[in-house]
């Protein structure tokens, strides 16, 4: 034991201090913790507190979950308009197909019809005439058509150098 003492004496000493340090922290820490935590003793104190409280929690969600479900019915009822419309539209090009006319354009025209209808508040934006980056002759692919520049890969094969 005493060489013990005698080679580790030290070591044995900073970590005794360093728990000491360590349980003293530690116990700091949980007697704040308690007291900072008033919650608790209120709530067995003012029980009628702690009941308002929820109520009014339950109350918010409720009034949450009746907001989400009236969002809910709208889609609903947005969704049965879009798809009675495409079924109409259906009707409209299979009729138009019995008669022998073309039903692409009639298609086009109510598809138009509806857009304008939905988008009456926005206002449609004008796409200028753009000419195109490159003419339709060009393809990276081919080596035709770039232009005046061309890369070609050197030489293989050890270098000239001396």
């Amino acid at each position: 034991v005493g060489s013990v003492l005698s080679s580790y004496g030290w070591y044995l000493l900073l970590a005794v201090v360093a728990v000491y340090l360590l349980v003293q922290k530690v116990s700091r820490s949980l007697a704040a913790r308690q007291s900072s935590r008033p919650g608790a003793a209120e709530a067995a104190e003012e029980p009628d507190v702690v009941v308002r409280r929820q109520e009014a929690l339950a109350a918010a969600r409720l009034r949450m979950q009746e907001e989400l479900n009236a969002q809910a019915e709208k889609y609903k009822e947005k969704q049965r308009q879009l798809e009675e419309e495409r079924r109409r539209q259906k009707i409209a090009m299979w009729e138009s197909m019995q008669e022998g006319k073309s039903y692409k354009g009639n298609l086009k025209l109510s598809q138009q019809e509806v857009e304008s209808g939905a988008s009456a508040s926005a206002v449609p934006k004008s796409k200028p005439n753009k000419k195109p980056l490159r003419g339709g002759g060009y393809n990276p692919l081919s080596g035709e058509g770039g232009g005046t520049c061309s890369w070609r890969p050197g030489r293989r094969g050890p270098s000239a150098g001396g």
